[in-house]
């Protein structure tokens, strides 16, 4: 096995742990922990395609950009989740459905 598919290994196991975390979790803070995971893999993938294709900066570029997005991405879901707490002080996910009006 190559590094190559050693990478994309480690990048598809990412993705399922964090899809597997974001379905299954109903508190606020695990999904949004969930996200970060599939949100890393992604970067992960583009770095190690990056790598190993045309050996271009794009895929490095990109992934800047998606650690920049999670970054924007976690400030503003944690906002909402403390906002969700202070409403109806919980922090499932599932009691959210209350805020819609």
């Amino acid at each position: 096995m190559t590094d190559f598919h050693v990478l994309i290994a480690v990048g598809a196991i990412l993705f399922a742990l964090g899809l597997l975390c974001v379905m299954t979790r109903r508190n606020a803070i695990s999904v949004l922990m969930g996200v970060e995971l599939i949100l890393n893999s992604a970067a992960l993938n583009f770095v190690t395609f990056s790598h190993y294709t045309a050996g271009n900066l794009l895929g490095q570029g990109m992934a800047i950009f998606i650690i920049i997005l999670a970054a924007a991405e976690a400030a503003v879901a944690l906002a909402i989740f403390m906002n969700i707490y202070r409403t109806i002080s919980t922090s499932e996910v599932d009691r959210a459905d209350q805020l819609h009006g």
